[in-house]
């Protein structure tokens, strides 16, 4: 199998500020250099897979400004289909601020702008126009309304797609849109947040194993197992753990997955360029094990260049990263 990837998510620019640490409460911290990236979850996974080879398609909205232009044509230029681009009428591209310091942590407050109007009623056509197929994956980011995310998976997984979900960030995620997906990515934290939001909607005593010191394993799980909510996660929950790689969680097993070391100048776009990768390698029929493999490398390699999406790699990079 050889199939596309079909992105469903957030167009943004990016205005950074690098400097040598980052403000504590109600601090300014002044010295900073600033820069101008194009960004968006949505749009950087977009990126990562492309550079790795796969077909691209984008949908998705920016506004009618030059944000917006900018955003399209930057795209375009990395091989991404734009042609389901949306550009609204009166409507502001999305701006994320983020704030970088000198070991290469981040900050990051977005203003959704056009990404918050992008509304469920357009996913249907464009997959049709798409001819959304089996052999394709669906990669769904949360940086849009939460209905629209829901019909892109379900509409997605009823096409013959597999379908992959960011779930970041993951507020407001119920069993509707966890059972359309069948691979997830969280990082820790983000696990944490689904799986008690999960407790309380289903009813279950369940608190213990969602506190901040819970196991990891059993969270992701909770996620799986169908609850009086609804179903679970279709296939896997993959827990990205920074600089430590990820578990992969599946009914029946979990897998510690490492990274390689790396000197990491700048965090900002490294769970993107994972996830832009894990969707390419299940694309390409790659087992999950080594879909996740790849992808952690991808997400270590993206670290190691300024920008959210400069350091995302190609594949002879990756590949080269494997062998070693």
């Amino acid at each position: 199998m050889s199939g596309r990837i079909v992105v469903v998510g957030s167009v943004n620019v990016d205005l950074v500020i690098r400097g040598e640490r980052l403000p504590t409460q109600g601090e300014t911290v002044a010295g900073g250099a600033f820069e101008r990236h194009h960004g968006g979850k949505g749009g950087n996974q977009a990126v990562a897979a492309a550079r790795l080879g796969r077909p691209v398609l984008f949908v998705g909205a920016v506004g009618d400004d030059d944000f917006g232009s900018g955003a399209r044509s930057a795209l375009a230029a990395e091989g991404v289909d734009v042609s389901f681009l949306q550009t609204l009428e009166g409507a502001a591209t999305g701006v994320a601020l983020i704030l970088v310091d000198e070991r290469g942590e981040n900050l990051i407050s977005v203003a959704s702008g056009a990404n918050a109007l992008l509304e469920p009623g357009s996913i249907g056509p464009a997959f049709d126009r798409i001819a959304v197929h089996a052999g394709d994956v669906v990669l769904v980011c949360h940086e849009l309304p939460t209905a629209t995310v829901r019909e892109a998976l379900r509409v997605g997984r009823e096409s013959g797609a597999r379908t992959v979900f960011n779930p970041a960030p993951a507020d407001g995620i119920d069993r509707t849109v966890l059972s359309a997906a069948d691979v997830i990515s969280p990082n820790r934290g983000e696990l944490l947040t689904l799986a008690a939001t999960d407790d309380r909607r289903s009813g279950r005593a369940l608190a213990s194993r969602v506190a901040p010191g819970a196991d990891v394993a059993r969270a992701a799980r909770m996620l799986l197992e169908p609850s009086p909510g609804g179903p679970g996660v279709g296939e896997a929950v993959v827990v990205t753990h920074g600089p430590a790689g990820a578990l992969l969680v599946t009914p029946e097993s979990a897998l510690d997955v490492p990274s390689i070391d790396v000197v990491a100048v700048d965090t900002t776009g490294a769970g993107d360029a994972f996830n832009g990768a894990l969707a390419v390698a299940l694309a390409e029929d790659r087992s999950l094990q080594d879909a996740v493999r790849r992808a952690v490398v991808a997400g270590a390699l993206a670290t190691t260049r300024v920008g959210a999406r400069e350091g995302m790699p190609t594949t002879t990079e990756l590949e080269a990263a494997l062998a070693r």
